[in-house]
């Protein structure tokens, strides 16, 4: 009773204040404007014709002998590089966390796996396996002389995929081990279990719905993928694939839309399952933290096999970046190996060069900002605030994690290119810079609302209400209180989605007009041309803008950060 009129009266006390009541406005507005409505116009299309409401278009693409094809190549792919990736991560977690690594070398390497691919372009890792495994590649033609590989297709996908999203595998198990009470695997070594008995009817029960949680993020990031497969896919199509070329090939824009809302109810269907099932298991699994210091694995017979495995799965995706920089300094990859700089001079004298990077710089130092300033506002609202549209707020801020971009994509051509509803009315947003940076701030905010969210939960109320009490409105609160306490994830979030924007390319390949040259665009369009050397130069030059990011974020958390103001205090 008290507790429901304790409710009452912040909902009471939050109308009251005009600030607040706009910025919920302004939000649920932009959430439904930018997120919900293209992908209720994109279901709306697939399903209406001249006749009226009609299954034709759905009949028409589930008929086409390709469709089923990439439907199935999807699913293929998908299963297999979550269960790889969930595999390789859980290998990854468990040597960390459970076994004694003789050099600090394993340990840093290790933290260099699990950033790469946060910080790298999307199509990276196809672009070295084509240049070590493909027909001209150092490895199989030069080091085993084999000459007739076709690196293209279905494995070309999943060894790919599985290199680029197994460090987020890694990244989550490594939370759950670190939280699993040391005494319950002691207590069963206690009682004559051997390690691998321990593993599997201790730690491995404990973690079984992390492990589903897992194989399901790896599962939707795949089916998503549209970079990849676009690159080293050949001629095996997905449905990521087959909805860009419906689109740019077959100019069939209402078949693709209903291609479209086949895979977005896969990946939404996915999603589901993986938020609100297994990751609400996996947390209540394993609650608090350990009660003490876990015993390390020293048994060499353990240690060393385990300790080289990853150790050389880590060493050998370094080499796979590390190979980025090289195809841009050779002359002709795979022929005459002789030191150059002649690609990033023709990326800047005849690929307009300094214009994609400007404009992929100035849309992405745009979005970068106004993400991260929603992020904390919608993480502020859901966490500190109570009323009725809070539950419409978080579920579709997160929404767009669950969205492939080229659904994403596909919705926004079918939304805003006759204007809302066909009506004209934000016509204009098309084929603009806007629609660009709308895209990046849709895309990267599920990222930073969820890192937000997990900080201000650590925050007492207390100290919030303590400022209102003195007279301060609620902008004021957060911008002075809420703001500085928060604003180590505030800059994460900031350079998390300007390397996300700056390395996007599945949601605005459709969309991006000759009027902007976006770097990832040019990198996929001169690998496909088969320009590797021009390719490799804008690739390394994103790559060193996207780590000079993380690494003044680092510094700045270092120097200005919550942490560095607190040790300043204790020395003082």
């Amino acid at each position: 009773m008290a507790k429901n009129q304790s409710v009452r009266l912040d909902r009471k006390k939050l109308m009251a204040d005009p600030i607040m009541v706009t910025t919920i406005a302004v939000l649920v507005a932009f959430l439904t404007l930018f997120i919900l409505y293209p992908l209720a116009i994109l279901m709306v299309d697939s399903v209406v014709g001249e006749s009226g409401l009609t299954l034709d278009v759905f009949k028409r693409v589930l008929a086409m002998p390709a469709f089923d094809t990439a439907i199935t190549n999807t699913l293929k792919v998908g299963f297999l590089v979550g269960i790889l990736a969930a595999l390789i991560g859980l290998l990854f977690a468990y040597v960390e966390e459970y076994v004694q690594l003789k050099t600090r070398l394993l340990g840093g390497l290790f933290k260099v796996v699990s950033v790469l691919p946060v910080v790298s372009p999307p199509f990276v890792l196809s672009l070295s396996v084509i240049m070590l495994f493909g027909k001209a590649g150092i490895i199989t033609r030069y080091l085993l002389g084999i000459y007739d590989n076709n690196v293209y297709g279905f494995w070309g996908i999943a060894l790919v995929q599985t290199l680029t999203f197994f460090p987020v595998c890694y990244m989550m198990f490594k939370g759950l081990l670190k939280n699993i009470d040391p005494s319950l695997e002691e207590a069963a070594r206690d009682m004559g279990a051997s390690r691998w008995k321990v593993f599997t009817s201790v730690t491995l029960p404990l973690i079984l719905p992390g492990l589903g949680n897992a194989f399901l993020v790896t599962f939707i990031e795949s089916i998503a993928d549209f970079a990849n497969p676009m690159l080293i896919g050949g001629s095996y199509d997905t449905l990521a694939t087959s909805i860009y070329l419906q689109i740019t090939g077959a100019y069939d824009k209402q078949g693709a839309a209903a291609m479209a809302v086949v895979l977005l109810f896969i990946t939404l269907a996915m999603f589901v399952v993986q938020k609100y099932v297994l990751e609400a298991r996996s947390t209540a699994t394993l609650t608090g933290k350990a009660s003490r210091a876990r015993m390390l694995v020293t048994d060499a017979s353990v240690r060393v096999p385990l300790s080289v495995l990853c150790a050389a799965i880590a060493l050998f995706v370094v080499m796979m970046y590390v190979c980025v920089p090289f195809g841009a300094l050779f002359k002709t990859w795979g022929y005459d190996f002789s030191l150059t700089t002649k690609w990033f001079q023709q990326m800047f004298t005849m690929h307009h060069g300094f214009q994609a990077f400007r404009d992929s710089f100035v849309l992405s130092f745009v979005s970068a900002p106004i993400t991260a300033l929603l992020s904390m506002i919608i993480s502020y609202l859901v966490v500190k605030r109570d009323f009725r549209s809070k539950g419409f707020i978080e579920a579709v801020s997160m929404l767009a994690m669950a969205v492939p971009g080229t659904v994403l994509g596909v919705g926004y051509i079918r939304g805003f290119s006759g204007g809302i509803f066909h009506t004209g009315l934000l016509q204009g947003l098309y084929g603009t810079g806007a629609i660009l940076v709308i895209v990046f701030i849709v895309r990267s905010l599920p990222t930073g609302t969820r890192s937000g969210i997990s900080a201000l939960r650590q925050i007492d109320k207390s100290i919030e209400e303590s400022a209102y009490d003195m007279g301060a409105n609620s902008l004021q609160v957060f911008m002075t209180v809420t703001l500085p306490l928060i604003k180590d994830s505030f800059l994460s979030g900031l350079v998390t989605a300007f390397v996300r924007s700056i390395t996007a390319i599945s949601a605005i390949i459709l969309l991006v007009t000759p009027q902007f040259l976006l770097i990832t665009v040019q990198i996929n369009e001169f690998a496909e041309k088969g320009a590797y050397g021009v390719a490799c130069a804008f690739a390394t030059v994103l790559i060193v803008i996207t780590y000079g990011a993380v690494l003044l974020m680092n510094l700045a958390i270092k120097h200005f950060g919550t942490s560095a103001k607190i040790k300043t205090e204790e020395e003082g």
